[in-house]
């Protein structure tokens, strides 16, 4: 019985207001127990993305935390960055995959200047030379978190029925990289969760979506339940909720009548895409250097097949018995027909200097 129903029948005898003061006990104790959809201080640039949605109502995974853990955060960087990390028992985990790291694939950082366009390559070029950021084949884990669907669209081809839950589940995602993509190993329950957390701590943060003046006027509706399903509506313009994957062929219907590509660019392709992987104690058994000798090889591989390196950018290269490791392909939002052109152009210009 709470203090304010004792009060109550001390300074009331009927009957009846020992009914009344409960029942005011128990509006009194859901009033201290309610918790406001959207919290009454003002949303600061550094909030992550999904937390204000889910304050404000939308639906989110069930499998996303209500805080992060630290820990669980920094062994799922160490597992993204270098393979393994120190089990909850605080020995060595093994390795998730003997041939690839996470970030052969994938960037950890901002890599699409409009983050509500990311499916286009031209453009991901231009940011990636500015800040020098590798140019890879898999979407960047920045912002994975915010997205919705994973494997999507073209990615049946390749993988059949396994995308399907994959599909819309981050969970299974990472199960399916870890397992199929990096030929590797499936994840422990343990290390999936660690994995989505630094997933979750490198997500989007209201800083990197809106401006000052958008967070301002964020922060002038939250407190209105009712504008909340086009708050969370709007929020989401604001960035891609997927990342498209078409799978394409090379070009043949032009012959060999393409334009000549732009060797510049095809410098910066060379050095953030295919040098990433093709250098010493890279993920790859071979080694693409500055040689005029490698240029020249490339150059007479075109007098045997004009199309082998938009075959080798579109089909990429498969493992075979024995040997494991593949090169994966670029679908056509990640390298466009454009850049394997200027690749080809800076192969030609340095196989003639």
């Amino acid at each position: 019985m709470c203090n304010f129903e004792v009060i109550m029948k001390r300074m009331f005898k009927h009957k009846f207001t020992v009914v009344y003061a409960t029942l005011f006990c128990l509006l009194g104790a859901s009033l201290l127990n309610f918790k406001s959809v959207a919290p009454a201080e003002d949303y600061q640039p550094e909030a992550y993305v999904y937390e204000v949605l889910r304050d404000l109502g939308a639906t989110l995974p069930a499998y996303y935390p209500e805080k992060l853990n630290p820990d669980d955060v920094q062994r799922g960087k160490d597992i993204v960055f270098f393979g393994r990390t120190k089990n909850p028992k605080g020995g060595k985990s093994a390795y998730i995959s003997l041939y690839y790291m996470c970030t052969n694939c994938h960037n950890t950082v901002m890599e699409d200047p409009n983050l509500a366009n990311n499916s286009d390559p031209e453009a991901r070029l231009d940011f990636a030379i500015k800040n020098n950021i590798p140019f890879l084949q898999g979407t960047t884990f920045y912002g994975i978190a915010n997205r919705e669907t994973w494997y999507n669209d073209d990615y049946y081809k390749k993988y059949g029925d396994l995308v399907k839950p994959a599909n819309n589940d981050l969970r299974q995602a990472i199960q399916l990289c870890g397992k199929e993509c990096s030929k590797g190993r499936y994840l422990e329950d343990w290390e999936e969760t660690a994995v989505l957390a630094y997933y979750l701590s490198i997500s989007y943060r209201l800083q990197d979506i809106l401006t000052t003046a958008q967070i301002a006027e964020l922060n002038s509706k939250k407190n209105n339940a009712a504008q909340h399903p086009e708050l969370i509506k709007w929020i989401k313009s604001f960035y891609a909720l997927k990342s498209p994957a078409a799978f394409v062929e090379p070009p043949y219907e032009n012959g060999n009548s393409l334009p000549v590509g732009d060797p510049a660019r095809g410098k910066a392709l060379y050095e953030l895409s295919c040098q990433t992987c093709h250098k010493a104690y890279g993920c790859s058994d071979n080694v693409f250097d500055n040689s005029s000798f490698t240029f020249k090889k490339f150059n007479r591989d075109f007098d045997k097949d004009y199309w082998w390196l938009f075959k080798s950018v579109r089909h990429g290269y498969y493992g075979y018995p024995g040997h494991d490791p593949y090169m994966p392909h670029y679908t056509a939002e990640r390298m466009s027909d454009k850049q394997v052109m200027d690749l080809k152009a800076y192969f030609q210009q340095q196989a003639g200097s």
